[in-house]
């Protein structure tokens, strides 16, 4: 498979490095320093493309690939209040694509316990439910979209509670997040439920990138020559 990586950070080099050795090709990087080769001409080489890059250029990034109809990975989060722009737009271009808040295999079981936990504390009112996340100093939006995802589970089992704020929180209808820079943190997620009895938590810890990347990498084989919008559920048959 011949893949184009848009980003080639600490992420893009990850992939890279997975990438190749399951014996894919990488056939176009994109850094700050090559922004126009993000194009048709150079897109059309590749079977699918990875981005990994930040909020504030992770939007054009996606627009201008998909256009191109290229199959389509994206992993920089903080900007997914234009998500339906970008699943419209694999649509209209015939096209595929696959948006996940966190590839790690790990972690998206991690997802899904975490949604079944919510749904067996839920009745119990006395356990009040929060969650802290911790990342590197270099992570650019907070809370993480992993967090986010994880916030997101926890709120469909608990109707009382209509958002998650960035911050601890004693308001019932809330759901707090603590959001920790600490280096050199890859990522933990901490989902806790705390009463005047007992404490339950899981606890996600990412010890290096190599688990986003493969996921990444895994995400990329299963969209390459599909058409669609998919998730990692969709990858790992959850």
């Amino acid at each position: 498979m011949k893949i184009a990586l848009i980003g080639y950070g600490k992420m893009g080099k990850a992939i890279e490095a997975i990438a190749l050795e399951r014996g894919h090709e990488i056939v176009l990087k994109i850094d700050l320093n090559n922004q126009n080769d993000l194009n048709a001409e150079n897109l059309k080489s590749a079977d699918v493309a990875i981005e990994f890059t930040g909020p504030e250029s992770a939007f054009e990034n996606v627009m201008k690939t998909l256009e191109t109809g290229t199959s389509l990975v994206v992993g920089s989060t903080g900007w997914l209040q234009h998500l339906p722009e970008a699943e419209a737009a694999a649509k209209k271009y015939n096209t595929s694509l696959l948006v996940a808040s966190n590839f790690s295999v790990g972690v998206n079981i991690f997802f899904e316990l975490n949604k079944k936990l919510a749904a067996l504390m839920a009745p119990h009112s006395e356990y009040k439910v929060s969650l802290e996340e911790v990342h590197h100093t270099a992570k650019k939006d907070a809370p993480s979209g992993t967090a986010i995802t994880l916030a997101e589970g926890v709120l469909a089992s608990y109707p009382s509670k209509n958002k998650w704020v960035n911050e601890e929180t004693n308001n019932p209808d809330e759901l707090g997040i603590v959001s920790k820079r600490i280096d050199p943190a890859p990522g933990t997620h901490i989902i806790r439920y705390t009463s005047e009895i007992d404490d339950i938590e899981i606890t996600h810890t990412a010890h290096n990138r190599k688990g986003f990347a493969a996921g990444a990498v895994l995400a990329a084989e299963f969209i390459a020559g599909k058409k669609g919008i998919f998730n990692m559920r969709d990858v790992l048959g959850l």
